[in-house]
């Protein structure tokens, strides 16, 4: 909504230094969002004055129409002579006033005007136009003023040139505020300075109805009103006031009759409609659509109508789409003299359903989808019906026809001490009973307090709605700001401070955080080559999903991970490793298909909430990396090393090390994995993950560089985190062998270390594989692995028989458990 100050000042006695800005101030603090305030004409300089034609000679030999015009200005050129102006507009004649500025001057988007030669001829300023001066789009000729402007009176202020325009964002539960009435109220509440209502005019005694109209379905529409008007001048021109209002409040200027409906419409929030007396045929009646009903709107599209639609008949059948759109068979034309004006209450959610079904939104249906006033159709018709007899020479017809549904009204009950419980602090029971007159409501009881809202704020229904209004009045800033007091002793639990120490370590490993959206579709199931069986596949489908495309919760870390990691690939960064610790959405085999709908009028009951935990999937923390590209670059030290498999491994180890476990790894199948280079990653006897290089296919589904490798796990499978200790550091010297084993191709290296370590006892203090290597020295389907052992006492140090006996020992526990045998032996 836009709203002029000017406009603003004559409902509501702001002081007079009170400038848009600061109103935005006052209006920011009780609730409403002023987006921006413009300063409309605030570069304008003058002398910009009102000018008479005293003569003009046509020059010829142009490419178009130009004429020298003399021009009296006054006093204003300070010699009182008249002003010799060149102009390519011819919609003017002799006698005419007309704005002129003079040489100095300064037009809107600061234009400078000079005295220059042009077309053979000095010309002394510049005769402007209305989209010249600011304050419309229309650019076809020069700007005619009443016959009766006063020459030389500065233009600026006649013509309200500079002015302060707020606009307002305003929200969907405050309709009322889509008018200069409702914007004026808050103003003078906001400054404690008297307002004055615009719908406050006396109306005449009812003599009788006008057009005959009624109702016939109240669910969509509970008070109709129409009055006539006749002999309006065809001709007459919308006053320059009303249309500088209308520019300045972001609609175009039409023609008289629909000018005025459009303004009042601004200044009250009441939407009215003017069809042509003429045009019409038989009674009018307010019902729905009946089935295969057509209407062509007055943006000359036909549209099939829905049983649901509310509308505006006559015998003829539908002429509007009510609060929406006017028809195209009853508008009003250039020659239109007879009208029966509409002003109407229709239903909220009908019209709102309506305008979205036919896409179709208007400044009326805007205003009628968010409430308006019920009471005003009576006061809004007759104020148009007098505009245009004062504007147009109509005459207003005696009578109007004013069909009504009865409605309840609305009464709230509440507590007076109920505001001060929702804001936290204090308000008496007085403050409450006068800022709720101030919103328009009547207000009785002592404690317990029964309000009646007033008519054009139908969203106060409840409580908390007139405590809202109370809070905002006094003054959201009042509301002492408290800093939350935590409960003692309660902190990050365990697997808080784990899924912490996870990151870091991840990222101390060179790896950066990533998060994806937990959102997939069946595409990215497929992608991963998922078997039909899998259960993966299983997944939560939204009811209200962000994209179409994505309406699934993910149950695994990698499609999002892999479409971060194409994103990074296609802007250059090829060389990139990436994690994301995050829930995954894993359906129960007994839950129900569609979650409960629980009521929100009250508290869920022990029962309601036990079914929406029956229905509520199990959400595991997982952990999960990607690489591609280089995982070490190049330099002078050397050549790159591409990411492998075992970097992906290694990423699994380094998680399981911030719980406190060692992991044992093997061979396995497992999509999205290479079947030959994928591995199962287990704690204990638990299978907690895997890990590897990608399916071929799945890289190129994702469009992910080849070979690019990949882990996840999940971090409850591995365990309680273990308590980190201290080791404990010898200080006598370590003793080293060197063994190299001789299995079986498919044993894996990871129960040959295990062997090797129970074996060894307790002197062992690490062990490390150093080669494997597979060839001629070693017999086919076989394979070496050497290791180092490294031994140490914390009392002694060690003999060399000592370390020989231990490293025997591993061996022969390699060799019963795996069938090694000594390389060489």
């Amino acid at each position: 909504m836009r709203a002029p100050l000017s406009w603003l000042r004559e409902y509501v006695e702001l002081p007079a230094g009170v400038t848009g800005r600061a109103l935005a101030e006052k209006l920011i603090a009780a609730g409403l969002e002023v987006e921006t305030v413009e300063r409309a004409g605030a570069d304008i300089t003058g002398p910009l004055v009102v000018g008479e034609v005293l003569a003009f000679e046509e020059l010829t030999g142009f490419k178009k129409p130009i004429r020298y015009c003399q021009v009296n200005v006054g006093d204003a050129n300070g010699t009182g002579e008249p002003q010799n102006i060149i102009c390519g507009a011819t919609n003017f004649a002799v006698g005419d006033r007309v704005v002129v500025i003079l040489p100095g001057g300064v037009l809107p988007g600061g234009f400078e005007i000079g005295a220059r030669k042009t077309y053979g001829r000095v010309s002394e300023g510049m005769i402007c136009s209305i989209s010249e001066l600011g304050i419309g789009e229309d650019h076809s000729g020069i700007l005619v003023l009443p016959a009766d402007a006063p020459v030389g009176a500065d233009a600026i202020e006649l013509l309200g040139l500079r002015d302060d325009v707020l606009d307002i964002a305003v929200t969907p539960d405050r309709g009322y505020a889509l008018s200069i009435r409702g914007l004026a109220r808050e103003a003078a509440t906001a400054f404690d300075v008297p307002f004055k209502d615009p719908a406050d005019v006396e109306l005449p005694e009812k003599n009788g109805e006008a057009y005959p109209a009624s109702i016939g379905d109240p669910t969509a529409c509970d008070r109709f009103v129409l009055r006539e008007v006749r002999g309006l001048d065809p001709d007459a021109q919308t006053p320059m006031w009303m249309r500088v209002r209308l520019h300045r409040a972001g609609m175009r200027p039409v023609s008289l009759a629909v000018d005025v409906t459009n303004y009042l419409m601004l200044e009250l929030g009441q939407p009215l409609h003017a069809f042509d007396r003429g045009k019409l045929t038989g009674p009018i009646v307010v019902r729905r659509a009946a089935p295969g009903e057509e209407l062509e709107t007055l943006d000359h599209v036909k549209r099939k109508l829905d049983p649901e639609d509310i509308l505006i008949t006559d015998e003829s059948g539908p002429i509007s789409m009510a609060g929406t759109m006017g028809g195209l068979a009853t508008e009003i034309d250039e020659r239109s003299s007879d009208m029966v004006i509409e002003a109407a209450h229709f239903d909220a959610i009908g019209t709102a359903r309506m305008s979205r079904r036919h896409r179709l939104h208007s400044e009326a249906s805007h205003r009628f989808e968010r409430g308006v006033d019920r009471e005003l159709p009576l006061y809004a018709s007759y104020r148009a019906a007098r505009m245009l007899a004062e504007l147009g020479g109509a005459e207003v017809l005696p009578g109007v026809t004013h069909a009504e549904a009865p409605v309840e009204p609305v009464t709230v009950t509440m507590p007076a001490g109920h505001p001060g419980r929702v804001a936290g602090m204090p308000y008496t029971r007085d403050a409450v009973v006068r800022r709720l007159e101030q919103v328009g409501c009547a207000v009785a009881g002592d404690d317990v307090l029964t309000v009646t809202p007033p008519s054009w704020r139908p969203d106060l229904t409840e409580p908390n709605d007139l405590a809202e209004e109370v809070i905002r009045l006094e003054g959201y800033e009042e509301i002492p700001a408290r800093a939350p007091r935590p409960v003692a002793g309660q902190g990050l639990t365990v697997r808080q401070r784990l899924r912490r120490r996870v990151g870091r370590a991840l990222a101390g490993a060179g790896y950066v955080e990533v998060l994806a959206f937990p959102f997939v579709s069946d595409k990215d199931l497929d992608g991963l080559q998922l078997p039909a069986d899998d259960p993966r596949r299983r997944t939560m489908r939204l009811a209200n999903p962000m994209s179409e495309e994505e309406p699934l919760l993910r149950t695994t870390l990698l499609p999002g991970l892999f479409k971060v990691l194409a994103l990074n690939v296609g802007r250059g960064f090829a060389d990139a490793a990436l994690y994301e610790l995050g829930v995954v959405f894993r359906p129960r085999p007994d839950a129900p298909e569609r979650a409960p709908r629980l009521p929100v009028d009250r508290g869920p009951t022990p029962e309601q909430l036990a079914e929406v935990e029956a229905a509520l999937p199990d959400q595991p923390h997982r952990v999960a990396v990607v690489l591609s590209g280089d995982r070490e670059p190049s330099g002078w030290w050397g050549g790159a090393r591409p990411a492998l498999w075992a970097d992906a491994i290694e990423a699994a180890r380094t998680v399981a090390r911030e719980v406190g476990v060692e992991l044992t790894v093997k061979a396995d199948q497992h999509a999205p994995w290479h079947p030959g280079r994928c591995a199962a990653l287990y704690a204990g006897g638990t299978l907690v993950g895997h890990a590897g290089e990608l399916h071929p296919r799945v890289t190129k589904a994702y469009g992910l560089p080849a070979r690019t490798c990949a882990m996840e796990l999940e971090l409850r499978l591995l365990g309680e985190p273990v308590a980190v200790t201290a080791p404990h550091v010898s200080t006598y010297p370590v003793a080293t062998q060197d063994v190299a084993l001789v299995v079986g191709s498919g044993v894996p290296a990871a129960e040959v270390e295990a062997a090797l370590r129970d074996g060894a006892g307790g002197l062992l203090e690490a062990i490390r594989l150093f080669d494997v290597y597979t060839g001629e020295q070693v017999e086919e389907g076989r394979k070496s692995l050497a290791y180092s052992l490294r031994f140490r006492a914390s009392d002694r140090t060690l003999t060399a028989e000592e370390a020989s006996r231990a490293r025997d020992a591993a061996v022969a526990a390699a060799a019963e458990r795996t069938g090694a045998v000594l390389r060489g032996a």
